[in-house]
């Protein structure tokens, strides 16, 4: 899956950063999702691709970093929407729930986005920031 979605983004005209991994040995997705989210943060990639297996897990780690936004676009609908309503730079796959035909599609939208978001959107974008700064003191993770 890796592999394919390179070869997408590279004949968009992407310059591809790819930080894991590089076997065919079990992986930890949080490491990748750590990695990602680095770069994104350091500036080091405009956007983000995370693979796990469902693509929540990785979505769920990604989100830790504030600057990634991640969206967990399995379905079609997802793509659509995390595309359209949110400022996502990090799309979460899973590889064992989105096909290759489906994968392609949404990979076009993502890294063709340069719209402005929807007023309503950025109004609801404004209020998940006002809830995490109250209950994660500004960051992604919650106290207990």
């Amino acid at each position: 899956m890796k592999v394919n979605i390179g070869d997408l983004l590279r004949s968009l005209g992407h310059e591809v950063l790819d930080v894991g991994a590089f076997n065919e040995n079990p992986s930890d997705y949080p490491d990748f999702a750590d990695a990602v989210g680095r770069a994104v943060v350091d500036k080091k990639a405009e956007r983000g691709v995370l693979i796990c297996g469902s693509g929540v897990g990785a979505s769920v780690a990604a989100n830790k970093f504030q600057a990634s936004a991640p969206a967990c676009a399995t379905t079609l609908i997802r793509r659509i929407k995390a595309w359209s309503t949110t400022t996502s730079t990090c799309w979460c796959w899973g590889s064992r729930v989105v096909g290759v035909m489906r994968r392609k599609a949404g990979e076009k939208r993502f890294w063709a986005r340069n719209s402005p978001l929807e007023e309503r959107h950025v109004r609801r974008l404004a209020k998940v920031k006002a809830i995490e700064a109250k209950y994660c003191g500004g960051g992604k993770v919650a106290k207990a």
